[in-house]
């Protein structure tokens, strides 16, 4: 049984890959780290980004360290050949995913979408890699680990990652006590990337303000501030 499991896994042993799976597991909780600090400031790349891009680091470095093991030995299709050269493939897939993933990044006023796609798709072509391999287990496991990766940071988010940018514009009475009270509403969990503010001539005043807010910030919020607030004359907010 022993031997089976060795030889579709490309003659690796099930310690090693004990081991190797333990590593994977490192990488992910080396990410989520690099994540939360930089979530916590804000940045666009946040915990979810960072764990797939570290696991799927990981998982390619375990490719080109250990999934042609195979080729050392003395039987199979490689057998004795030294001339082969299988890392090429694998090492134009690792760049050429790049250019892949720059593909679903695009810019849309003050944030960045995509990001955490395409680090998924640079993790899909680690997992591809892998089976392909043989490295069945690690193939696998990695599967999991990113799937369960997406689903909790999506249902439970840390930092900047519960954050969205949004544009909201406000026409209220212009008055000392609104403009007050409207900059201790920013203050609260709010960052204001872009402002524009405009005086009516019919003693109004236009606010256009570009915010990242918590994702529970919306229609709710709008129509308590409406409410609150009777010098508001309309209030609007555009997720980007």
């Amino acid at each position: 049984m022993s031997d089976f499991i060795q030889e579709i896994t490309g003659y690796t042993s099930l310690d090693m890959i004990i081991k190797l799976l333990i590593r994977i597991v490192i990488a992910c909780i080396c990410g989520a780290a690099v994540g939360t600090e930089r979530s916590k400031r804000l940045k666009e790349a946040g915990v979810r980004t960072h764990c797939i891009v570290a696991c799927a680091a990981a998982v390619f470095m375990i490719l080109s360290k250990y999934s042609f093991a195979d080729l050392a030995v003395s039987t199979g299709f490689f057998a004795g050949d030294r001339g082969a050269d299988p890392a090429r493939i694998a090492a134009q897939v690792v760049s050429g995913l790049g250019f892949l993933g720059a593909g679903v990044i695009f810019k849309n006023g003050g944030s960045i979408k995509g990001l955490t796609t395409a680090a998924g798709l640079w993790a899909t072509a680690a997992i591809g890699m892998a089976i392909g391999s043989g490295m069945l287990l690690i193939g696998i496991f990695t599967t999991i680990v990113v799937v369960i990766l997406q689903v909790l940071t999506h249902r439970f988010t840390i930092g900047s990652d519960s954050y969205v940018t949004s544009r909201l514009h406000i026409v209220a009475k212009n008055s000392e006590e609104f403009k007050d009270w409207l900059m201790a509403q920013l203050k609260n969990d709010i960052q204001v990337t872009d402002s524009s503010i405009t005086k009516n001539d019919n003693d109004t005043i236009t606010y256009r303000l570009t915010i990242r807010a918590r994702k529970n910030f919306g229609f709710t919020d709008l129509i308590k501030m409406l409410e609150e607030r009777a010098d508001i004359i309309s209030i609007s907010l555009n997720a980007e």
